[in-house]
């Protein structure tokens, strides 16, 4: 990528790069922020080095990274804050001749914005990041379905979002994103963010889970007694619409072609003004999503890349975690305590998330 943009080097400072770039570790201290507290600056002729302050250089090369892989520049906290463009400076000093700089962040006029190159470099995931991601999905999925075990009709949304980060925690998971929609508020919304709104009969837990920076996406819906058929009608044609993108997520499609599988799939089940109320999800991996599928999308499905897909439906919604190979694709996020709805598609039958009746 530097050689294809005549780029000396390359600045890294977004936690999801770094995070990528250091096999799972971690630059954060405001997780608030996409900026972490240190540089990675990789060189076009594979030289790497860690820039970071003297507040946090110690604790870098003790828990996160190893001086033989990234050389220390430290300097003092007083200097960096002296000057916008100490950290530049001090990055174009140590390119070789070509002093050309990208960088993942916005930094000055002098710096090649380059995050979307960047992002193409993380796509195709190796067989150690599958091997976690896998891991990850598995873990996540069994933190929900013993949530459901947990929780009961009369408590808040708040409270069971409380009690997803827990169950999530205890398989050292951050929850990144959180929603609980009780009830009339997961007709209302397609994004419930938790509020007081207390759990009677229906309730939807979209997470979207981070450990080691690679993060899996999920939704489950359960129902107190019987579910209506109204429910089941419209979950089972998001399930229709899931299938379609899974079939169709083949290495080399493109965004576009994926949101009219998407669009046509909601279309055969008569609910084609649905699309228009929610995305369908997208790649996704260090970021919770890197890109979703619009009609214009241009971006294309690479080998060994992972996507999250979220078809929703006025009330309902499917929504798993797969990785892209040769052979086809392979969901991570499946629970096996959840009902399962199977779809046909020509030879191939997918299975999504049904609703659980608690």
């Amino acid at each position: 990528m530097l050689a294809a943009e005549n780029a000396g080097g390359v600045l890294l400072n977004a936690q999801h790069n770094f995070a990528w770039l250091t096999g799972g570790k971690s630059n954060a201290i405001n997780k608030s922020a996409e900026n972490g507290a240190c540089f990675l600056l990789v060189r076009g002729d594979g030289k790497r080095y860690v820039l970071a302050n003297n507040i946090e250089m110690p604790r870098l090369l003790s828990e996160e990274i190893s001086a033989d892989d990234y050389e220390p520049i430290e300097f003092s906290w007083q200097a960096e804050k002296a000057s916008g463009d100490f950290i530049i400076e001090k990055a174009v000093s140590l390119l070789g001749e070509n002093k050309n700089l990208a960088s993942d962040l916005s930094l000055n006029a002098r710096v090649k914005p380059s995050e979307n190159l960047i992002a193409r470099c993380r796509y195709e995931l190796t067989r150690t990041e599958i091997e976690k991601y896998r891991a990850l999905g598995k873990d996540a999925s069994r933190a929900v379905s013993d949530l459901i075990k947990t929780i009961n009709a009369g408590e808040t949304e708040i409270e069971i979002a409380r009690k997803t980060r827990n169950e999530l925690a205890r398989f050292n998971i951050d929850a990144v994103v959180t929603l609980v929609g009780a009830d009339e508020r997961i007709e209302r919304y397609r994004h419930p963010v938790p509020t007081s709104n207390i759990w009677r009969k229906s309730l939807l837990v979209a997470v979207c889970a981070k450990r080691a920076g690679l993060i899996v996406n999920l939704s489950r819906i359960v129902s107190i007694g019987a579910i209506s058929d109204e429910l089941q009608r419209r979950t089972e044609a998001a399930a229709h619409v899931f299938a379609a993108l899974l079939d169709r997520t083949r290495i080399g499609a493109a965004g576009a072609e994926l949101y009219q599988t998407a669009a046509n799939a909601y279309r055969e089940k008569n609910y084609e003004s649905e699309i228009n109320q929610h995305h369908q999800g997208g790649a996704t991996g260090y970021k919770t999503r890197d890109w979703v599928v619009h009609p214009q999308s241009s971006e294309t499905v690479f080998h060994n890349q992972a996507f999250a897909w979220n078809p929703s439906i006025t009330g309902t919604k499917v929504e798993e975690t797969a990785l892209v190979s040769g052979d086809g694709i392979e969901i991570i996020t499946e629970s096996a305590d959840f009902p399962a709805i199977t779809v046909q598609i020509g030879a191939r039958a997918y299975s999504a998330p049904g609703i659980l009746s608690v």
